[in-house]
C-alpha cells in the first residue's frame, strides 16, 4: 500500500481512503470468507473492519504496516461477527473416505480439506488463513495477530492436529449400523 496513500487517508481525505478500500477490500473479505465460512457473515466482519480501519487509521503509526495491521482488524472482526451470530459454524456431513485418483480427486480432496476447516475454532481458523492462505511467515502471524511468536506456533501445530483428526473421523466408516435400522429394532411394533 503507497504510504502517501495512506498518510492522506489518515488526515481525513476520503478520496484517499477509497482508493485503500479498493485495493484491501477484496483481500480482507477472502479473509473474513475462509474464517467465518458464511459468505453472509464475512460481508459483515468485513464491512466492520473497514469502518474500524476508517476509525483507527489516524491512530496508526507506521504506514509500512497497514498491511498486517488491517488483517488483524479483519480477524478481530471475524470474531466478533461469529459471536454476533450466536449460532454454531456451518455444519458438516462426513464423506465416504474414499481417496478418489482421477479427474475428480482433487475436488474431492479440497472438499475433505474445507469440511475439516470449518470444524476448527475460530482462533484456528485465523492462523492457519494468514500463514497459509497469505502465505505469512509465523512471526508475521503473531505480529498480526498481536501474540507471541510460541502462541502462533503452538496454534498453527494444534490446528493441523485438528484437521488431520477430522479427516480421520471423516475417513473411518459409520459404527453401530444405519440409525434407521436401530429405530426399528426399539420399535414397539417389533416385539
Amino acid at each position: 500500500m503507497d504510504r502517501e496513500l495512506i498518510e492522506r487517508a489518515q488526515s481525513g481525505d476520503r478520496e484517499a481512503f477509497a482508493l485503500i478500500v479498493d485495493g484491501s477490500f477484496d483481500r480482507c473479505y477472502q479473509i473474513a470468507r475462509r474464517v467465518l465460512g458464511e459468505s453472509h457473515l464475512a460481508q459483515d466482519a468485513t464491512q466492520t473492519a473497514m469502518l474500524s480501519i476508517w476509525r483507527d487509521l489516524p491512530k496508526l503509526r507506521d504506514g509500512a504496516r497497514f498491511e498486517a495491521w488491517s488483517y488483524r482488524i479483519t480477524v478481530n472482526a471475524c470474531y466478533a461477527e461469529a459471536k454476533r451470530a450466536r449460532k454454531a459454524l456451518p455444519s458438516v456431513t462426513p464423506g465416504d473416505g474414499h481417496l478418489v485418483t482421477d479427474e475428480y480427486g482433487t475436488v474431492i480432496d479440497r472438499d475433505r480439506l474445507e469440511r475439516a476447516f470449518s470444524r476448527q475454532k475460530l482462533e484456528h481458523r485465523a492462523v492457519l488463513v494468514l500463514r497459509y492462505y497469505l502465505d505469512m511467515p509465523v512471526e508475521e502471524v503473531a505480529a498480526t495477530l498481536d501474540i507471541p511468536t510460541g502462541t502462533a506456533k503452538s496454534r498453527i501445530h494444534h490446528a493441523l492436529q485438528a484437521m488431520r483428526a477430522a479427516i480421520d473421523a471423516d475417513d473411518r466408516p459409520p459404527t453401530g449400523g444405519s440409525p434407521a435400522m436401530n429405530d426399528l429394532s426399539a420399535s414397539p411394533m417389533t416385539r
